[in-house]
C-alpha cells in the first residue's frame, strides 16, 4: 500500500516523469492532472496531414543522465532511434554545418568573420579589464567570445528570441543558455567533431520514431499501468490548502463545464509558478502576487508548411540568426527520424518568437505562412512552389525571460513555494528553468527519490536545486 498520496499537475516530461517515478517506487498513490487531451506539453507531439509532428525542434541529447536515457531506451526499444545531427546556421549569408566541423569553418566562414574572432580570442583580458558595468547577458558574451561573435550571432538571435537588448538580459542568460559561452569551450566543440577526439555520442542524439512526444506518452502509460490516476483535459482553476487537523490541498479542475475536485496531503505543480501564485486559496501576500506579475515568458508562435515533395533539404534544422530574418530556426521533422512516409510530402516548422497581443500573434495563418515563405526566400531557401497546407499553433511559455534583476521577484516567489507545506514546484515553468527534457526528468526523478513515509525531505531537495543550478542548455 502507498504510503503517500501527491496531486501532480501539468503533464509535460516534469509531470509524468514524477507521476511514473513516484508509482514505479511505489511512494505515494498519484492523481496527474493535465488541461490538454493529450500528454508531452510544449515538448509533446501531434498529427497533421499524416505526419507526426513536434512542437519546435526537439532531440534527447547524449548530456542526458544515464538512468532517464535508460529508462527511455527500455521504454522505447527500437523506436528509439540513434541519429547524426545534420543542421547547420546561417552566418553572413552564409551556411555552415552546425555541430561545427574544423573543415566547414575553414572552407565556408566568411574571412571577415574569421579574422575578427581571432582577434577577439588574442584581446580577451583587455575586454575584461575595460567593463565597468554590472555583469549581463551583453557583458558575459562580450568578454567571453568578443565583439564579431556577439553582433553577428549572439546578441541579434537573443533579441528575436526573447524579444529584449542584450543589455536588458541578466547574465544568468549566458551562463544557462550558451553552452559554448567562452572560445576554450567553443574550440572544445568543434574539436569535438574530429576523429578520435570524439567523445561518446559526439554529434549524434537519440529521437523516437513516432515524434518527441512519445517520451512524455511513454511515460504516462507506464505510469497508468502502475496504478497512477491520468485526468486529462481537466484545467485547474483553484487549489485550496487546509491545514487542521494536517495539511490537505484540493485541487479543482474543469472541463467542458463540468468541475470536480481532488484531494490529497501533496500538490507537485509544473505549472508556471506565477499562475501557481494565482491559483492557490487562501491567497499568497500581495508582495507574492506582485512578483508573480514582474517574471515572464516568451512566447513562440510554430508555423507548420506543407509541401509537395518529398524532402526539402537534407538538413534537420536551419538556424537563423540574422535580424534580417524574422523565424530563428526551421526544421524538418522527417529528417529527425530519418522518415520516408508520407511519400511525396515533407512538412517544415519554423519557430517564430513573439509576445500575446503583439502584431504577429495577431496574424492569420495565410499571413504567417506568406512571412515565413518571404524568410526562406531571402535565406537562400525558396519555396518551388506555394505550400499544399498551413497549420499555426502558439505556445503561450515557450521561454523563461531572464531580465537582470529578475532573481528578486523570482526569490520572493520561490520563497514563498517553499513555504507552503507539501506543496513542490519544479521542472522548466516551475523553477523558470532554462532546460532540456533530460534535465525536466532528471529533477522529477529527484523529486521523487526526496519523498519518503516520514513526507517530503526539503534538505536533500535543496541539494538537488543546486544540481538543477548547473544544467546548461543543450541545442
Amino acid at each position: 500500500m502507498a504510503e503517500q498520496s501527491v496531486i501532480v499537475l501539468g503533464g509535460g516530461p516534469a509531470g509524468v516523469g514524477g507521476a511514473w517515478a513516484l508509482r514505479r517506487a511505489n511512494k505515494a498513490k498519484v492523481t496527474l492532472i493535465e488541461a490538454q487531451s493529450v500528454v508531452g506539453g510544449n515538448a509533446g507531439s501531434f498529427t497533421w496531414e499524416g505526419q507526426r509532428l513536434d512542437y519546435g525542434s526537439h532531440r534527447l541529447h547524449p548530456a542526458s543522465d544515464a538512468r532517464v536515457v535508460a529508462d527511455i531506451k527500455r521504454m522505447l526499444g527500437d523506436d528509439l532511434l540513434d541519429r547524426p545531427r545534420h543542421g547547420r546556421i546561417r552566418l553572413r549569408g552564409r551556411w555552415i554545418h552546425f555541430p561545427l566541423k574544423p573543415v566547414d569553418l575553414m572552407l565556408k566562414t566568411d574571412p571577415a568573420f574569421a579574422l575578427g574572432s581571432v582577434t577577439d580570442a588574442a584581446t580577451k583580458p583587455l575586454r575584461k579589464r575595460e567593463r565597468k558595468t554590472e555583469e549581463s547577458f551583453a557583458s558575459v558574451l562580450w568578454e567571453n567570445l568578443g565583439p564579431t561573435i556577439c553582433r553577428d550571432f549572439y546578441f541579434p538571435y537573443a533579441r528575436k528570441i526573447w524579444g529584449r537588448e542584450p543589455e536588458e538580459l541578466s547574465a544568468i542568460q549566458a551562463y544557462r543558455r550558451v553552452s559554448a559561452g567562452s572560445f576554450g569551450k567553443l574550440v572544445r566543440k568543434v574539436l569535438n567533431a574530429v576523429p578520435g577526439m570524439k567523445p561518446p555520442g559526439a554529434g549524434r542524439f537519440w529521437y523516437p520514431r513516432q515524434g518527441f512526444g512519445q517520451i512524455s506518452e511513454a511515460y504516462a502509460a507506464e505510469a497508468e499501468k502502475l496504478g497512477a490516476e491520468l485526468a486529462l483535459g481537466w484545467r485547474v482553476i483553484r487549489i485550496t490548502t487546509h491545514h487542521s487537523p494536517r495539511t490537505t490541498h484540493q485541487v479543482t479542475a474543469e472541463r467542458n463545464g463540468e468541475q470536480r475536485t481532488w484531494s490529497a496531503p501533496h500538490v507537485w505543480s509544473t505549472l508556471p509558478i506565477s499562475l501557481l501564485a494565482r491559483l492557490v486559496d487562501p491567497a499568497p501576500p500581495a508582495r507574492v502576487i506582485e512578483a508573480a506579475g514582474q517574471i515572464s515568458y516568451r512566447a513562440m508562435i510554430l508555423v507548420y508548411l506543407r509541401l509537395d515533395v518529398q524532402q526539402f533539404t537534407e538538413f534537420d534544422a536551419h538556424y537563423l540568426p540574422g535580424a534580417d530574418i524574422a523565424i530563428t530556426r526551421l526544421s524538418e521533422p522527417k529528417n529527425y527520424a530519418a522518415l520516408s512516409e508520407p511519400r511525396g510530402s515533407t512538412v517544415l516548422c519554423a519557430e517564430l518568437p513573439a509576445s500575446p497581443g503583439d502584431g504577429r500573434w495577431e496574424m492569420s495563418d495565410q499571413q504567417l505562412g506568406a512571412l515565413v515563405a518571404g524568410d526562406l526566400a531571402r535565406a537562400g531557401l525558396p519555396l518551388s512552389r506555394p505550400p499544399a497546407g498551413i497549420m499555426v499553433r502558439r505556445l503561450k511559455q515557450a521561454y523563461p525571460i531572464y531580465l537582470t534583476g529578475y532573481e528578486k521577484p523570482f526569490g520572493v516567489l520561490d520563497d514563498w513555494s517553499l513555504s507552503v507545506p507539501n506543496m513542490l514546484t519544479y521542472g522548466r515553468q516551475g523553477l523558470f528553468a532554462h532546460d532540456n527534457t533530460h534535465h525536466a526528468l532528471f529533477m522529477a526523478y529527484a523529486a521523487a527519490e526526496c519523498l519518503g513515509p516520514d513526507g517530503f525531505d526539503m534538505g536533500q531537495w535543496q541539494r538537488y536545486r543546486e544540481v538543477f543550478a548547473t544544467h546548461v542548455v543543450e541545442d
